[in-house]
């Protein structure tokens, strides 16, 4: 497969004159809902956390969340979804939209955050989505029915020194635990706030080191607009080829004849090298606990 790496760029600016729609503290953050020009934005503890134009539901929303449809390369009949962290609803609005007979289930600890999506940024609970208020670890551990095609991870903790990994969202355990609610060639996304060679490289490079811990193959597609990286590691066996790719991607059009505008663009930036981190970084585990910083937190 050709590997083309394009570099980050930094999050863009936005429009320093906010409208507060919406600013109070629940359990977990202190949240606040903000219109900034053409777009709205949620933030919790002063970190970005969604966006979206106020003119159009399915616009504005910050680019890597697209990365999110890139495990339906492997699951092109995917049924039903679920993603653990709700924010603005961005991935959840788009499967909706785009693959309406995809259910998407989403876990989301902060019930506060379920109540300013539904208020602020048009998300609608319905038979095809569905929002249960836990932890992601919980709700897995728990669940005993339920096979997913797809698990997306997109939670994210955060204070006044930015957002991160809460870390039993991230150890070898935790990925098993994910891979036993999969279907036999399920899909995880997951995403990940780093550079591949500077800013939280070390956080990136673990994550691709645990993930590659428990799942055969581990592919990785970095935004070029914010500093994000979005992981997809697959339980099928075979390695992704440039050949494979293209026939994957026929039997997806095949399923779903209007992909969502972006999302060709989207494929075209993936990535199947180790991080040049991953070399210096190690299995996350319940039982490890990382050097201070790293993911922001510690295992208790």
């Amino acid at each position: 497969m050709r590997i083309i790496l394009i570099p980050l760029l930094a999050t863009l600016a936005l429009d320093a004159r906010a409208q507060v729609l919406f600013a109070s503290n629940s359990k977990y953050n202190y949240i606040t809902v903000e219109n900034h020009g053409k777009h709205r934005v949620l933030s919790f503890n002063g970190s970005q956390e969604s966006r979206v134009s106020l003119s159009n539901g399915l616009l504005g929303h910050f680019e890597y969340t697209e990365h999110f449809q890139m495990p339906l390369i492997w699951a092109p009949r995917a049924k039903r979804v679920l993603m653990v962290g709700l924010g603005g609803g961005s991935t959840q609005k788009a499967y909706n939209h785009y693959y309406p007979d995809i259910q998407v289930d989403t876990v989301e600890l902060d019930p506060m955050v379920a109540s300013v999506a539904k208020r602020f940024f048009g998300v609608k609970e319905s038979p095809k989505l569905k929002i249960h208020l836990s932890d992601g670890r919980v709700f897995l551990k728990k669940n005993k029915e339920v096979k997913y095609d797809i698990i997306l991870l997109d939670a994210y903790t955060s204070h006044r020194n930015g957002s991160h990994i809460p870390y039993h969202l991230a150890t070898k355990e935790f990925f098993e635990l994910v891979s036993k609610n999969l279907v036999d060639n399920g899909v995880l996304g997951y995403n990940v706030i780093g550079t591949y060679d500077g800013w939280r490289a070390d956080n990136v490079g673990a994550l691709h080191q645990t993930l590659q811990a428990v799942y055969p193959n581990v592919y990785h597609f970095p935004a070029t607009e914010t500093r994000n990286i979005v992981f997809v590691a697959t339980k099928e066996k075979a390695a992704l080829t440039t050949e494979s790719l293209g026939t994957k991607y026929a039997e997806l059009l095949k399923v779903h004849p209007k992909l969502s505008p972006q999302f060709l663009k989207r494929v075209q930036v993936i990535q199947n090298q180790e991080p040049k981190s991953a070399k210096r970084s190690p299995v996350l585990t319940d039982s490890y606990t990382p050097a201070s910083g790293l993911l922001g937190s510690r295992w208790r």
